[in-house]
């Protein structure tokens, strides 16, 4: 029998532990980020302008429940929320433009290919001191890079961050980065501990994009066979406005529930 580990709850929250947070209280993860004095000015920056935003677009702040997508070639990152009823779908709240962002077509497999990663992460990291302004942590390797991946060096440190420079890392620069981590933040106040982030080549439904996707897997199957894949979850996605559950087998697949 196959033995299918969930990568939905496979996130160690390593910066939590960083700040030294007490699980579970609402308040205490927003106060610990504004014990930095460059965090508290930024979310004193941004307060009023993001729940403006969000009532203009009829969502409810803070929501409590936020989705991220990532399009390689298309160098977008979506940002989608929810309010307390987390039945309901998830509605979009905005698309940033990816500023700079390295590699080709394809997963990351090792370390030092400078590939951004394709796949199914959440953010496990909140790191306000990072050299590239802000970032978020992507908790990559996933089950499915450890399987696949270089079993000595898969390569670490993947994040969403500031600045126009990357190796591997979604570059988002630095106004942007700052919007999303304070979003961010009051999604994990509001108790949501996995923040799903899911990266793809391309918007499968871009006929350009796809065009050259198409372009990239042709003679590669073990390429076509991942994006199979992945496709699948997008799909979901698009025509239900909810994420399916995603798990991975002993081949390191990734598998729709």
């Amino acid at each position: 029998m196959a033995i299918l580990q969930s990568i939905r709850y496979a996130c160690i929250w390593v910066s939590f532990l960083a700040f030294g947070l007490t699980a579970g209280a609402q308040t205490s993860f927003i106060d610990v980020q504004k014990s930095s004095a460059k965090i508290n000015t930024i979310f004193n920056k941004w307060e009023d302008s993001v729940q403006r935003q969000f009532e203009r677009q009829k969502l409810a702040w803070p929501p409590h429940t936020m989705y991220i997508r990532s399009f390689k070639y298309d160098k977008q990152l979506e940002v989608w929320v929810k309010g307390e009823d987390r039945s309901e779908p998830f509605k979009l709240f905005k698309t940033y433009k990816i500023c700079m962002q390295s590699g080709t077509m394809g997963p990351k497999r090792m370390q030092g290919d400078y590939q951004v990663p394709e796949g199914f992460y959440q953010i496990n990291e909140f790191n306000p001191n990072s050299s590239y302004h802000l970032s978020l942590g992507l908790n990559y390797p996933n089950a499915s890079d450890r399987i696949l991946s270089d079993s000595l060096r898969p390569g670490n440190a993947i994040y969403i961050h500031g600045n126009c420079v990357s190796t591997g890392c979604i570059a988002i620069s630095d106004a942007p980065i700052e919007e999303l981590y304070f979003i961010a933040s009051h999604v994990r106040a509001q108790g949501q501990e996995y923040i799903p982030v899911h990266v793809y080549p391309v918007r499968y439904h871009n006929k350009k994009s796809f065009e050259y996707l198409e372009n990239m897997m042709r003679n590669n199957e073990s390429l076509l066979r991942f994006n199979q894949n992945l496709r699948e979850v997008y799909e979901f996605f698009e025509a239900r406005k909810q994420i399916p559950v995603i798990l991975v087998n002993r081949k390191g697949e990734y598998v729709m529930n």
